[in-house]
């Protein structure tokens, strides 16, 4: 093996460096001057350290925040005041999980991504490295130093994550197009020789046998005309449309979906409890395409509730967003059911598709929208629907 090459040292030559090795030769003229330069280097540094987008933490083994730029400050809620008392195992715990105490040896420690709760919701990118130059200190019974840098990666994954979504609902609309023409035209051929048989057997002398073969032809075509629903919710799902944008009022939305399902409704034994206020002002918004997302909200709430129960509709408006929330006193969901419910065919219902709330997930991206689920095993579901006020939205289209 070759030999090991000596570790080069790290210090500058500098003409401040040469000051600070005759310190001791310095008259108070020179010492002044020289304070004022380590100022002056000091506020540089700490100048360039904030303006990096990275954060930079320095804790030393017992995990207390000894240095924090503002990228680090701001990622963990740290304020200037905290610096030297802040316990990162207390102040931030998941990222302090993260953190090798007691480890010797200069050794970089991969980086992770971790995701932590406070003081918001974020997702960071974690390189951990004991500080060169703590190893002499650390052998005379001084503490060792550790070195953090945290990058906060949500809206790269965010973007990453849509994109892998765009790219799977391409490929499921390229299969749309064959599964279209593949199925709907046997589809065809067999309704229309059901037809010709049902004329046949309506021209045939009434008997037990004509009955049950009427029967089974209705069967068939029962059957035929559920498959090319479920044909016309597919491609309905997978091809795109730009909203055509107007004046909405969420209240007459939510009113039409009402009428269409009222028959429903009663022959369920489901109540359906109105809390919406008169003044909830309109929303930009396609008319259909928001009626379908109701719809198919609604279906969904009916669907949960085998026989009575109770659907709530609650609206509420502040400066930034109008909300709608559609509550259930269904089955529920399980945790995991509920981070699934928008992907492509996954359904928790017999005989369910699996498409509808992907459909409301697509309108809901295309008009700006956000959507909300709250879920839990015999406690009923929550769906809060957050629509941008229109004002909100001019701004954000003139920014663009």
């Amino acid at each position: 093996m070759p030999p090991e090459r000596p570790r080069q040292s790290r210090r500058r030559n500098s003409p401040l460096d040469r000051l600070l090795g005759r310190l001791d030769d310095l008259d108070t003229a020179n010492l002044t001057i020289l304070v004022q330069r380590l100022a002056r280097e000091r506020d540089l540094l700490e100048t360039v350290f904030d303006t990096v987008r990275e954060g930079v933490l320095v804790t030393d083994s017992d995990a207390v925040v000894q240095y924090a730029n503002r990228s680090g400050a701001s990622l963990i809620g740290l304020k200037p005041a905290d610096i030297g008392k802040a316990v990162l195992w207390k102040w931030a715990p998941d990222l302090a999980r993260t953190l090798p105490l007691g480890l010797s040896g200069g050794a970089v420690f991969s980086a992770r991504e971790i995701e932590v709760a406070y003081p918001e919701k974020r997702l960071l990118r974690v390189q951990i490295t004991p500080l060169e130059g703590d190893a002499a200190d650390e052998e005379a019974g001084g503490g060792r130093r550790f070195v953090i840098i945290l990058l906060d990666v949500t809206e790269d994954r965010a973007s990453t994550e849509e994109l892998i979504e765009d790219e799977r609902l391409n490929s499921i609309r390229m299969l749309a197009a064959g599964v279209a023409h593949e199925i709907g035209n046997p589809l065809n051929s067999i309704n229309i020789h059901l037809q010709l048989l049902e004329r046949r057997l309506g021209r045939m002398a009434d008997s037990a046998e004509r009955d049950k073969l009427s029967d089974s032809v209705a069967v068939c075509a029962s059957e035929i005309r559920r498959l090319d629903d479920i044909l016309k919710n597919f491609l309905d799902a997978m091809r795109p449309r730009t909203p055509d944008f107007a004046e909405v009022h969420l209240l007459k939305v939510v009113g039409e979906v009402l009428a269409i399902q009222r028959e429903q409704l009663t022959q369920l034994g489901i109540r359906v409890e109105m809390n919406l206020r008169a003044d909830i002002p309109p929303v930009s918004g396609d008319f259909n395409q928001l009626k379908q997302v109701f719809f198919n909200i609604l279906k969904n709430a009916m669907e949960a509730m085998d026989s009575g129960g109770v659907i709530t509709l609650s609206a509420s408006a502040d400066d930034a967003y109008v909300c709608v929330s559609v509550r259930d006193t269904g089955v529920g969901m399980e945790r995991d059911a509920v981070s699934r419910i928008f992907d492509p065919f996954f359904t928790t219902k017999e005989g369910g598709h699996g498409l509808g709330m992907m459909i409301v997930m697509r309108i809901m991206r295309a008009h700006g929208a956000l959507i909300d689920v709250d879920s839990a095993p015999g406690r009923g579901t929550t769906v809060t629907l957050r629509f941008p006020q229109r004002h909100r939205r001019m701004r954000m289209l003139e920014t663009q």
